[in-house]
């Protein structure tokens, strides 16, 4: 057993990992969602068998079935007989040897001769309606005999889980090596790599598993693939990994590429030895995939590499003190214009920066009919409102633009509201009364005007201005007539 971790990187929250993020979410979504409810139908019905006559009929058959067709199996299912409480195991093989239900229920393992027949079959027929309608079998991969050609389930079964423990392990692994891939490929072929990776992995594990039955399921082969990416991308850069080797663990800084090779051979001899319940064909798979897909695209020049990022980084730093310096030198020297084009500039880099803005909102008031003026103050109402400081930033500079503003105000009526709310709960109720009074006039439909008045009159209540909120009632009672203020408006 070999494993490495990177211990290298972090996540760059300038350029979230998103996709990898959700690829987690839908992955955490599908197993607790369906494949959880699918399971606690299985374990109301599993309870209802150990209860009924079933087991006494059922297991001994299943028992010596396997033992001539599955002499390993059928040694163990023999121990584990005499005791009741490995009965839901002894079912849960039952219900996934195929060839056997099919004897049982063609009447071939209980038959009409049986005495207790009848009682077989209302109980089997109540037990298979308990039964939930297959969602795990049904999207896995069948490595059965006789399986049914489904290739969708070569992408879908990369969503499926068998437990807790090997969907948290794989989402572990998956962000470990996700970010980093998502962050040189970009989202969207990052993406279309993971998904072609869980193919890749799905394909040969259909092939070397193909009649030995069971099912194939698991994140693991695509995460396999972003595994052989990330060795193929960092090459022989050195690499810190923490590392499992058996029941060693250590830490060392290798050439990335090397690992390559290391996983394969782990996967090789993990099958060969013959591991039971983990598709190791499956992680093959997925890092011959990987790692053919990263020499593709990096031969191709559609690679990011880490140090072409940080470098990237490195230059938006600089450009952007550039424009800053420019900015200041230019207001100095009383250079309005071309001063407002390099703040322009410096928050194009630095969107969220709210020096940045206030400094380019201040200059561009000097020429209040400018463009300038007006894109900056839509900057700073549009920045989200996490902080005291913001929220007087937007105060102050909305109080300034109502005033400055020419030929008049430019602002979208989605930006009024946002504003009204946010002036309404730092209790300056004079602006946010004038944006809710612009909104009833140029906008009275907007769809977040309701909760904007209701935001207004609550506040105003809470100040003591029970006389100004009931000027807003007959609106409420247009816009929002259920809502708790509304109601409490009405028996003022």
């Amino acid at each position: 057993m070999f494993y490495a971790i990177p211990l290298e990187n972090r996540p760059s929250w300038r350029n979230p990992p998103w996709m990898t993020v959700l690829l987690i979410l839908l992955n955490m979504l599908v197993f607790w969602g369906p494949q959880r409810s699918e399971e606690n139908g299985r374990e109301r019905a599993a309870r209802f068998y150990v209860q009924s006559v079933l087991p006494g009929l059922e297991l001994a058959p299943f028992v010596e079935w396997l033992e001539k067709t599955d002499p390993k199996r059928g040694k163990q299912a023999r121990r584990m007989l005499p005791h009741e409480e490995a009965y839901p195991q002894l079912l849960e093989g039952l219900q996934n040897d195929k060839p056997f239900l099919k004897k049982l229920r063609a009447d071939e393992v209980v038959t009409p001769t049986n005495p207790q027949y009848a009682e077989w079959q209302r109980d089997r027929r109540q037990y298979e309606a308990m039964l939930p309608a297959p969602f795990t079998e049904r999207w896995s991969q069948d490595y059965g005999k006789d399986a049914e050609f489904k290739p969708w389930t070569w992408l879908t079964a990369a969503f499926l889980h068998g437990s807790t423990g090997h969907l948290l392990g794989n989402m572990l692994f998956l962000f470990l090596f996700g970010f980093s891939v998502e962050l040189a490929l970009g989202r969207g072929t990052y993406l279309g790599f993971y998904l072609l990776g869980a193919v890749g992995a799905s394909l040969l594990a259909g092939w070397a598993y193909a009649g030995k039955g069971g099912y194939g399921l698991g994140a693991s082969g695509a995460i396999s693939a972003l595994m052989g990416m990330y060795a193929v991308m960092y090459r022989l850069r050195r690499i810190r990994f923490f590392y499992q080797l058996f029941f060693y663990f250590n830490y060392v800084t290798a050439p990335a590429l090397l690992l390559l090779p290391a996983w394969i051979a782990n996967e090789l001899v993990q099958h060969w030895i013959g591991g039971q319940g983990i598709a190791y064909m499956a992680h093959l798979g997925g890092l011959l995939t990987g790692a053919a897909l990263m020499a593709g695209a990096m031969w191709l020049g559609r690679v990011k590499t880490p140090e072409t990022v940080k470098s990237e980084m490195v230059t938006d730093d600089h450009r952007f003190a550039q424009h800053v310096a420019a900015a200041r030198k230019l207001s100095a020297a009383m250079k309005f214009e071309p001063a407002c084009a390099e703040w322009r500039a410096a928050a194009a880099l630095r969107p969220g920066d709210t020096d940045t803005l206030r400094a380019w909102f201040n200059t561009a008031r000097l020429q209040p009919a400018s463009d300038d003026f007006h894109q900056a103050a839509r900057r700073i109402f549009r920045l989200p409102a996490t902080d005291a400081d913001t929220l007087a930033l937007q105060h102050s500079s909305f109080t300034t633009y109502l005033d400055q503003a020419k030929p008049g105000v430019r602002l979208k009526p989605d930006d009024m509201a946002r504003l009204a709310r946010r002036f309404a709960r730092i209790r300056q109720f004079g602006d946010a009364d004038k944006l809710c009074r612009i909104l009833l006039k140029t906008a009275p439909d907007h769809p977040e005007l309701g909760d904007t008045l209701s935001v207004c009159a609550n506040g105003l209540l809470h100040a003591g201005e029970r006389e100004r909120a009931l000027g807003l009632l007959p609106h409420l009672l247009r816009l929002a007539p259920n809502d708790m203020v509304t109601r409490t408006l009405q028996r003022a």
